[in-house]
């Protein structure tokens, strides 16, 4: 009996990773680099510590990079939606509609938007961030420690390109 779950558990493993096959699986610190985000911050950054995991709901890359001078700070997510679990546009909608205002961003994706750090976001001053749905694809961008928020979003935007064109 133990033998038979043990197998059913890789077969549900072996099923999430060939369902995630169809598409590239991403590396968020392959995409942004430290030299890269050194010049997207305006300073130097400690080293990463990159995360990239298959799960039950898909392949979860992360990388966050904090400035060595000030509070600056680029955290970089994405999540690959395996099939069967909760769909990128219903994430974003549920985070959307989380309270806040979201300030929708066209050309980004297939649905993008963004919070800043006004008190009814509940984010910090200078801190922005920005999500972009784009097919079984959920994309997290924030960027902290910019006092222009218009610079920031610009930023952050050219970021989310970069990642979308490696989907």
């Amino acid at each position: 009996m133990r033998a038979g779950l043990w197998g059913a558990g890789i077969i549900v493993s072996l099923l999430t990773i060939s369902s995630l096959a169809a598409e590239k699986l991403i590396d968020v610190s392959a995409i942004v680099s430290k030299a890269e985000a050194e010049k997207i911050l305006g300073e130097p950054v400690r080293n990463p510590t990159p995360l990239n995991v298959n799960g039950k709901d898909g392949h979860y890359s992360k990388c966050n990079y904090y400035g060595t001078k000030t509070v600056r700070s680029l955290l970089l997510r994405v999540r690959q939606a395996s099939e069967g679990t909760v769909d990128p546009l219903t994430e974003f909608d549920q985070i959307a509609s989380s309270g806040g205002k979201m300030k929708p961003i066209e050309g980004l994706g297939d649905k993008a938007g963004m919070f800043n750090g006004a008190p009814e976001n509940g984010l910090p001053p200078n801190v922005i961030m920005l999500y972009v749905v784009k097919g079984r694809s959920f994309i997290t961008i924030g960027i902290g420690g910019m006092a222009d928020e218009a610079a920031a979003l610009e930023k952050a935007k050219q970021v989310a390109q970069k990642v979308l064109a490696q989907l």
